[in-house]
């Protein structure tokens, strides 16, 4: 079945029983809220990648439990952690342009922290189970 994931105990686990990818999807959220006020002149400029970057993370998430092997879904949780990092790096530029202050860049940091301890521990998980 799409979606699933067997761990070496031979449970089977879905991307959405993935404590991670819920907190990804909230934070999604959280992004493009903030990200709605901004400019229109950067509706394809910086909003549109913030937002793309944003939901490829849940979006490698659920893709790398979907697939058969503990490679793929490695190699898509570090692309998962790589987005994370892209947008935290525009939420900075964000702030610097003026488009977020500090109390609204704060949530989505603390969030994007959570959910890169959060990854980095499923990495640890899967890594001990090769």
């Amino acid at each position: 079945m799409s979606g699933e994931w067997r761990v070496a105990s031979g449970e089977v686990r879905h991307y959405r029983d993935l404590l991670v990818w819920p907190k990804a999807i909230d934070w999604v959220e959280a992004v493009y809220g903030a990200t709605q006020p901004w400019p229109a002149d950067e509706r394809y400029g910086l909003t549109s990648q913030i937002r793309r970057a944003a939901v490829s993370v849940p979006s490698n998430i659920a893709e790398g439990c979907a697939r058969r092997s503990t490679a793929e879904f490695l190699r898509l949780l570090s692309i998962a952690r790589g987005s994370l990092a892209e947008v935290e790096t525009q939420i900075i530029l964000a702030v610097r342009l003026g488009y977020l202050v500090t109390d609204q860049s704060k949530p989505l940091f603390d969030a994007a922290d959570e959910i890169s301890r959060m990854l980095a521990g499923l990495i640890a998980k899967l890594e001990e189970r090769r």
